[in-house]
């Protein structure tokens, strides 16, 4: 090959040499270029594109690092054999708690909110329609226990794509939501296990763990995530965390503190439970890569689940296991028969392939951006008194008050006005870290840009 024909757009907001790589990319996903085939040298192509040599040569780089070409001194830069990528995003961890409309509240700052009005249903109505045309009989049959192998597969190759999460479609386990996963993990650690967990944490997932006869052991927060040297401390061996987007303050851990953690894991022999609950919402920078990633010793135990970024009503989430108890899996509870529909699977596994996940994901995002760029500038009158964080990615930010209001005042006065608010003691697991600062998330998922502005302005009137 000695051309491509692409329409660069310059003076735009894509850098030049990442429009290049992103239509290689593309195109190699799509088999327009095949397994081996040549590309253009780099001199050759900045000619024909009439752009810098160091811009294709950046381009090409990028798609060296990733894996999508391949070098061969002598004699060119070649399409390697990628069989079976698919193109984009990643897949949430975190269960949507069932949402209970409440009469007294004009607007509700839910964080537990998804968009239904953008779920794609005439997809979902098509392919369920195409699937159950097919009379496969097979398809009301017992299925594999860890969950369709087609549809473990489509996951495995987005988690690589999207998350940079390594792992094969044995180590993939399926089942009927994050606390059904939980559940499932502990028949497979067995009960001679102490959790820690993040504390403000996700309390869903820590009230399973309790009831499930585990001991657990609250640890604290720096700036940079869990405290890995209270961690030592605790005595725990499964630390559950998560990453790449804390629930719920929103904090990113840099990858010092998660080199920290994996230590940690390694030294003693331990577990990461990483739960990766919206990494797919991010609206500045690049996607966090997954803790999994750069796990080489098998420490990590990676959640997710479409209920966040598809629909709550889709109880379809998966386990990555390390290979050791992926195994331990097979050989204790291998006879349990999964818990979601093979229908279901395949209905998901067509809409990943198809590029209908990577289409909603695309909108979705756009539309939550929106609403919380829209949240932001409505606060702003605010600013004199509090401070955001969390912002940037998620669907709900973080105000922290410096005024002298407590988390009650703020909650009860947001209530006289119609509104429903959450403080952040609601998500602390000990009592005595429930009187640090007072701290409000407002979610905006569930709200449209109109009742953003309509609720911020008597926030704005009340609070200050």
């Amino acid at each position: 090959m000695n051309e491509l024909t692409i329409n660069l757009k310059a003076g735009g907001n894509v850098p030049l040499y990442e429009q290049i790589y992103q239509y290689i990319k593309k195109d190699i996903q799509d088999g327009k270029l095949l397994y081996g085939e040549k590309l253009p040298s780099t001199r050759a192509l900045c000619r024909h594109l009439e752009v810098s040599r160091s811009t294709v040569e950046l381009a090409y780089e990028q798609l060296l690092s990733e894996g999508y070409i391949e070098s061969e001194p002598c004699r060119g830069f070649f399409v390697a054999q990628i069989e079976g990528m698919y193109r984009w995003e990643t897949a949430a961890s975190i269960p949507i708690k069932p949402q209970q409309k409440e009469e007294a509240f004009a607007y509700d700052f839910t964080p537990y909110g998804v968009d239904l009005n953008s779920f794609p249903y005439h997809v979902w109505r098509k392919l369920s329609r195409e699937i159950l045309m097919d009379d496969r009989t097979e398809l009301f049959r017992s299925g594999d226990s860890q969950g369709e192998y087609e549809f473990r597969s489509a996951v495995c190759r987005y988690l690589h794509q999207a998350r940079g999460v390594n792992c094969t479609p044995k180590q993939v386990i399926v089942g009927a939501g994050s606390d059904y996963m939980l559940m499932l993990l502990g028949m497979i650690l067995g009960r001679e296990h102490k959790f820690a967990f993040e504390d403000p944490a996700y309390k869903q997932a820590y009230r399973v763990v309790r009831k499930l006869g585990y001991e657990t052991v609250p640890v604290g927060l720096d700036r940079y995530g869990m405290r890995v040297d209270a961690l030592e401390d605790s005595g725990t061996d499964i630390a559950y965390v998560t990453p790449s987007h804390q629930y719920p303050t929103g904090i990113v851990m840099p990858i010092r503190r998660r080199m920290e953690l994996l230590k940690w894991a390694d030294e003693g022999e331990r577990y990461i439970v990483e739960d990766d609950y919206d990494s797919e919402f991010r609206y500045k920078g690049k996607p966090i890569p997954a803790l999994q990633g750069y796990d080489v010793h098998g420490r990590v135990i990676y959640l997710g689940t479409f209920s966040k970024s598809i629909a709550p009503a889709i109880r379809l989430s998966y386990m990555v296991l390390p290979e050791e108890l992926a195994e331990t899996y097979r050989e204790r509870l291998g006879f349990v028969h999964s818990t979601v529909s093979k229908v279901d699977q395949m209905i998901v596994t067509r809409f990943l392939e198809e590029g209908h996940y990577e289409r909603h994901l695309n909108k979705t995002r756009s539309l939550y951006r929106s609403r919380h760029d829209t949240l932001l500038e409505s606060l702003r009158p605010l600013l004199s008194v509090c401070r955001v964080s969390g912002e940037n990615a998620g669907v709900h930010l973080l105000l922290t008050f410096e005024n002298g209001r407590t988390e009650q005042e703020l909650v009860s006065l947001a209530k006289e006005q119609g509104i429903k608010v959450y403080g952040l003691s609601d998500y602390c697991i000990e009592e005595g870290r429930k009187e640090e600062g007072a701290t409000i998330l407002l979610g905006y998922a569930n709200l449209s840009e109109d009742e953003i502005r309509d609720a911020a302005e008597v926030l704005n009137r009340v609070w200050r």
